[in-house]
């Protein structure tokens, strides 16, 4: 079934672009406050774009930014801090090509209405190759994106009236709105190369060498409660990390530790009880608890062993994972033995007890056997951040893969399948030569 999936995801190389306008679906949602944090989304899909020009196309992008959307008003907020503005510029100065953001009408506080003629003279411009590529604007801004309805099914319309061909390179981007998922509906529709590359480096985690060893960390336990179950029947061991670490703990040693809910310590004990039968989860000897969250304040932090935490202890922020935990000689021989290791995890708190994770990044890169995949903004940041040299050594490691959306890794993963994501489902069922 997954094979013949496989089969029928309509590929960009097999589209004729040549003087077609092509709108391309990236995830460049990469900017924070008005700053870029990291390039390498934007980065991932270079390939892309040089591939729809260099064949005749003439680009035209769109991606959402951060999350304007207020839900309790329903207001939509068009704040620079989530303007595609920063992406363009890094476009610009990346590429030598001059991008064209189009204005709209932005007076109403739940979005901008549509798409109006406005844009006809820039996409005129395009197809003459006085401008090198449109930008639009935020799609969140737009109160089709997200909307339900005639708003949303005139904006997908809109959308596809802007061009002659759909690619959708935005990975990131799992969620079924209408310039991810509507609009295949309406255009040839064609899976970038970023996308590509995405899903068949999902079938090394999905259908992994084993031993497979996952690491997973996150600052809430509810919001990964389902992928954490998938999660636990693919591997052969599982190392925590973060909030989750220290509510299976809570769970385990019927201990308190602070910042942690009653509600997530309920929600934990089915994976504890799950794990006295099949004991995958690895757990780490050595936590670093503290007295405040406030920083690494001399005196106020200390480490502590798992082997003393007794049945109805207090303890206060358990704030990382302390390096020693990975010199265990059982945890090393375990990374060390694994032929594939999925990292979704940042392992302290940040930005002031970082020590875990990167302690965690060299003992894993010390496996130059085994396939290592890292999913997700936040892990390949912190990756980034602490260990520089490494990350550089290991960009164009065949032994090594960086998701772009580790959201969406997450989500394939439940589901079982990457064409089980609405995106992609709707790439297959409406898209490639269909409505040519």
């Amino acid at each position: 079934m997954e094979s013949s999936l496989e089969s029928r995801l309509p590929l960009i190389q097999d589209a004729d672009l040549y003087g077609k306008v092509v709108l391309l679906r990236v995830d460049h949602n990469v900017v924070k406050k008005g700053i870029i944090r990291d390039p390498y989304r934007i980065d991932s899909t270079l390939g892309t774009i040089y591939n729809i020009v260099e064949r005749g196309g003439r680009p035209i992008l769109m991606t959402h930014v951060g999350r304007p959307l207020d839900k309790k008003t329903g207001e939509i907020s068009y704040d620079p801090s989530n303007s595609v503005e920063p992406i363009v510029n890094y476009l610009k100065h990346k590429l030598h090509i001059e991008f064209h953001i189009p204005k709209f009408d932005t007076s109403s506080n739940k979005g901008i209405p549509g798409i109006d003629t406005s844009i006809n003279l820039a996409i005129k411009q395009l197809r003459n190759r006085k401008i090198g590529g449109i930008y639009l604007p935020n799609t969140r801004w737009f109160q089709g994106e997200e909307s339900e309805g005639n708003i949303r099914d005139n904006f997908a319309l809109q959308l596809a009236g802007l061009a002659d061909v759909f690619v959708n390179d935005a990975f990131g981007s799992w969620q079924p709105h209408a310039s991810t998922y509507d609009i295949t509906r309406h255009l040839p529709s064609f899976a970038g190369f970023l996308m590509q590359q995405e899903i068949k480096n999902l079938t090394y985690v999905l259908n992994p060498i084993r031993p497979f060893v996952a690491v997973v960390a996150g600052s809430k336990y509810d919001t990964k409660i389902g992928p954490l179950k998938e999660i636990y029947k693919k591997v052969d061991y599982l190392i925590l990390g973060g909030v989750i670490y220290n509510t299976f703990l809570s769970a385990k040693y019927k201990v308190s530790i602070e910042g942690i809910s009653q509600s997530d310590i309920e929600a934990a004990k089915e994976l504890v009880e799950t794990d006295k039968k099949h004991n995958k989860i690895i757990e780490l000897p050595y936590i670093v608890e503290s007295d405040t969250m406030e920083g690494r304040i001399p005196g106020k932090f200390r480490t502590r062993s798992i082997k003393d935490i007794e049945k109805g202890d207090r303890a206060g922020y358990i704030l990382d994972v302390d390096p020693k935990s990975f010199e265990d000689k059982g945890v090393f021989n375990l990374i060390r033995d694994a032929k594939t290791i999925f990292v979704n995890a940042v392992m302290g708190y940040t930005p002031h007890f970082t020590d875990g994770s990167e302690a965690l990044d060299r003992t894993i890169d010390q496996n130059r056997e085994a396939k290592k995949l890292y999913g997700g903004g936040d892990t390949l940041q912190e990756f980034k951040n602490l260990c520089p040299g490494l990350y550089l050594a290991v960009l164009d490691d065949a032994q090594y893969y960086f998701f772009t959306g580790g959201g969406t890794v997450l989500k394939a993963i439940q589901e079982g399948s990457p064409y089980g994501l609405k995106p992609i489902q709707g790439l297959i069922e409406n898209g490639g030569s269909a409505h040519e």
